[in-house]
């Protein structure tokens, strides 16, 4: 028996298990198993409108055992602690596994490029928990603020720095502006529309690197127009619990400080053997195979092609290699030639809040209003099944005619006026009353 292990069940590990699932669908000698730490796959093109409240967090997962349905491939919910190469052999959580042929497809993690505080200081922002628990804080602080008195304190409450301009980014703070001007200062008495303030901080000179040019320059204008404030050229240099410092001089006062600025590949691909890029992601072959190994193959944000080492790192890119890295399989164990990974450009899509959006396809660009359109239609096609395909239709469309839920679900985390009105509260009742 055979067996072949794909680790991560998002964009390119489940393309790959598919396509192996195809590939080997005739071959009971083969065993497909795919290995992620979560049961689930994440439409991670829909994180954004789960910190503004516009989607439902369920309605953008589909269990891995639904996408399975009568498919033959084995799913385990396991995390992966390092690999063996020489004896192919994984150690897994809940201990050790042989295999014969290994796909990595483990996705990134947040780049802090060695700048001080911000791992403690900042939001994440890769995962559905990450997305879930940046809303509850964003609303957490509208609370808090809604009863502050004091001016300087409530507009730091109130101001939500992202750091990184790109696709993540922009797509996150115009999420963060429909919410907040069109329904917090609405519902919100004690919060003036003038205290919301936001802004977006891109250590290069322009946002939205790889769109073209006049969009990029098209979406500035957007954002300076919708009230968010763009800092380009701006080189973050501290992240503080009181805020964030810009070129060693300048602090921005805000208690939420979102870091969206770059993608580092999973520890475990940077325990991988042979060479490496300077963000951690494994050199592969066009084939997508490690130097020395040909049995591994790397995918997505993991990997980084010998002839497509500037390909973005986006969903489109990991479908892609994820697939051939699956036929490749299939022709290794038959001797069939490789297939080679060349990127194309599917084009690029930003959505700027509600109403808005910019597209480039080929020579093709739009904006406004029907690119918007274009936008959502596109999304709600790649949404894996019709279940999830309906529920988040109907959640846009419910957000047309209702308040977007602003209900606090969970015990924020890490908010010090909860911390300090506890503390008092606890004060209150140890200290003994006179008489």
């Amino acid at each position: 028996m055979k067996r072949i292990v794909v680790l991560g069940s998002g964009f390119g590990g489940m393309h790959a298990t598919i396509q192996l699932e195809r590939q080997f669908r005739r071959d009971p000698e083969t065993e497909i198993l795919l290995i992620s730490d979560q049961n689930y796959i994440l439409f991670t093109p829909l994180l954004p409108q789960i910190v503004s409240s516009y989607t439902n967090p369920r309605h953008i997962v589909q269990p891995v055992r639904d996408l399975r349905g009568r498919k033959r491939f084995r799913f385990r919910r396991d995390t992966v602690r390092s690999v063996d190469v020489g004896r192919r052999e994984l150690t897994l959580g809940s201990g050790t596994l042989e295999y014969d042929s290994l796909i990595v497809a483990l996705g990134g993690r947040s780049e802090t490029f060695g700048i001080p505080g911000v791992r403690e200081n900042t939001w994440d922002y890769k995962t559905l928990e990450d997305a879930v628990a940046l809303r509850e804080h964003v609303l957490d602080l509208c609370e808090h603020a809604d009863h502050t008195a004091d001016v300087e304190l409530r507009r730091a409450m109130l101001t939500f720095v992202v750091v990184g301009g790109g696709y993540t980014g922009v797509e996150l703070i115009c999420e963060l502006r429909d919410f907040l001007f069109d329904n917090v200062a609405k519902r919100y008495r004690g919060i003036p529309r003038e205290d919301l303030r936001l802004v977006l901080i891109e250590a290069t000179p322009q946002i939205l690197g790889g769109i073209a040019p006049q969009l990029a320059q098209h979406s500035r204008k957007r954002l300076d127009r919708g009230g968010i404030e763009v800092r380009t050229s701006a080189r973050v240099t501290r992240c503080l619990p009181e805020g964030v410092e810009i070129g060693g001089q300048e602090l921005i006062s805000s208690e939420t400080l979102i870091w969206a600025a770059g993608v580092r590949a999973h520890p475990f691909v940077e325990s991988l053997p042979g060479p490496h890029d300077r963000i951690g992601r494994a050199v592969v072959s066009n084939t997508l195979q490690l130097e020395g190994h040909p049995e591994i193959f790397v995918v997505g944000d993991s990997a980084a092609a010998l002839d497509a080492m500037g390909a973005p790192r986006v969903a489109p890119v990991a479908i892609e290699q994820g697939r051939i890295a699956g036929r490749n399989v299939a022709h290794a164990a038959r001797g069939e030639p490789l297939e080679s990974y060349e990127y194309k450009s599917k084009g690029m899509l930003v959505s700027l809040g509600m109403n808005y959006a910019v597209v480039q396809i080929g020579p093709i660009k739009f904006s406004g209003y029907f690119a918007w359109l274009f936008w959502n239609a596109l999304h709600l096609y790649l949404l894996v099944g019709l279940q999830k395909q309906l529920q988040v239709a109907t959640d846009w469309l419910l957000g047309f005619f209702f308040p977007r839920d602003a209900s606090i679900i969970r015990r924020p985390e890490r908010c010090r006026f909860c911390e300090l009105e506890s503390a008092k509260a606890n004060a209150a009742v140890e200290t003994p009353t006179a008489g």
